[in-house]
């Protein structure tokens, strides 16, 4: 009975620990879909700092209660990859790039990315290449842009047609503005009834490295016969910009 008892006690305490490691540390997140692309893919497995903005109820499991707002709050940068909860459920993680900052205006003309009324600077660094699209393959050109601050970042726009002309998005107060480096094939801050503004208190982390990838549109990570082409090595350990 002692022997039991012992154990259930360490398995306890290591739950314990793995709860305050995964809460206030670190936690690991998957990649489900592709509006991420060409920087993060289906199948990509990467670890986000919970510490990096700060902490909120949903930096825990379950997003209980605790507190109402974010306590130690360090302000994102534009340009981040940032893991939140959508506002639309307040449960549901989504992982994308950080745009716009509290007063930013965000407006798209002719497919080119403003904010503030600047155009944001982009360079072609590959013409005529193919992205997923959910299950579909869609014709893209690939562009590194240049953010106000400086931060670069690779995005992609369809060569058919793209997310061409909005109005503008003005960034409210303690919110943030999110894209998909995919642009033509995210559900993003664009919208607003099912994302739209990110209060900071939904914030969860920033995403730093990726640990492990594979691609599941080849075969399941459990099947080992095809880990010779489903496994992407080159991606192990790869820093996230």
């Amino acid at each position: 009975m002692k022997w039991i008892i012992d154990n259930l006690i360490t398995l306890f305490y290591a739950l314990i620990i793995a709860i305050i490691i995964r809460s206030l540390i670190i936690q690991p997140f998957y990649i489900p879909s592709s509006s991420m692309e060409p920087n993060l893919l289906v199948g990509d497995r990467l670890f986000v700092t919970k510490y990096s903005y700060g902490f909120s109820r949903h930096s825990f499991p379950f997003s209980p209660p605790l507190f109402e707002n974010r306590i130690m709050y360090k302000f994102p940068q534009a340009g981040d990859v940032v893991v939140f909860k959508t506002p639309a459920d307040n449960r549901t993680d989504y992982i994308k790039r950080l745009i716009g900052i509290p007063g930013d205006i965000i407006q798209f003309i002719d497919g080119d990315l403003y904010i503030n009324n600047n155009l944001v600077l982009k360079t072609l660094v590959k013409k005529n290449t193919q992205l997923f699209c959910g299950p579909n393959k869609i014709q893209v050109n690939i562009y590194e842009e240049k953010l106000p601050n400086g931060k670069k970042y690779t995005s992609a726009y369809r060569n058919d047609f793209t997310f061409s002309n909005t109005d503008k998005y003005v960034v409210p107060d303690e919110h943030y503005f999110f894209l998909g480096d995919n642009r033509d094939c995210s559900k993003d801050s664009r919208f607003l009834t099912e994302v739209g503004y990110v209060n900071k208190n939904n914030l969860v982390g920033k995403a730093r490295i990726l640990f492990f990838s594979s691609n599941p549109r080849i075969a399941s990570i459990f099947n080992f016969t095809k880990w010779n082409t489903s496994i992407r090595i080159k991606r192990f350990f790869k820093k996230i910009i």
